[in-house]
């Protein structure tokens, strides 16, 4: 297993290249993607992205920056698209399927299932996010955002966990608890 980071950087980073290998599948989602510091870290990098967020503002800013980066692109590398994953009955991947995801300080747990069923087979999953364990540093503190002890391991128990972490990092504020995952999806499912 790897170092933990106490933030995103380092592990987009490390796992960089198995990024770039799951973008022959398809784009990678950049969920909740906020200011879309992941995914532009990733488009960067050549790595197709679909910036996927609430935020109708946030996705504005991230297309400004995108028309600034790629403003002569012959082959769109990226695109952004305005969803509501917590909407009561829906299914927002129907439809849709991806190399792989980056899941950055999120957490819906009905969402989890479908998430995992739009990634294709060989593709990759980057997921960090708090655990219960914060409450004791800061926000947030409601546990319906917070992870229960080994609980992201067993989300995606049947899938290759290629680096697994939960515990305490230091950042240049404090200190938070984190758990994080990278895990590709088999060829089998």
């Amino acid at each position: 297993m790897s170092t933990p980071t106490s933030g995103y950087l380092p592990l987009l980073q490390t796992y960089l290249d198995e990024l770039a290998l799951a973008a022959r599948l398809g784009p990678v989602l950049d969920l909740a993607c906020g200011s879309g510091r992941n995914g532009l870290y990733l488009l960067e990098n050549r790595i197709p992205v679909v910036f996927a967020d609430i935020r109708a503002d946030a996705l504005a800013s991230i297309q400004l920056r995108l028309d600034e980066m790629l403003p002569d692109r012959d082959e769109p590398l990226s695109s952004v698209w305005e969803v509501d994953f917590e909407l009561p009955g829906s299914n927002p991947f129907a439809q849709r399927m991806f190399g792989g995801m980056v899941v950055f300080s999120y957490l819906y747990r009905p969402l989890l299932g479908t998430l995992k069923q739009s990634v294709h087979p060989g593709g990759l999953v980057i997921y960090q996010t708090f655990t219960l364990a914060q409450i004791q540093f800061g926000r947030p503190k409601n546990p319906d955002f917070l992870l229960k002890p080994g609980e992201l391991r067993e989300h995606f128990s049947d899938w290759d966990v290629l680096h697994y972490y939960e515990g305490v990092v230091k950042t240049g504020s404090g200190s938070k608890a984190i758990a994080q995952l990278v895990a590709s999806k088999p060829a089998a499912h």
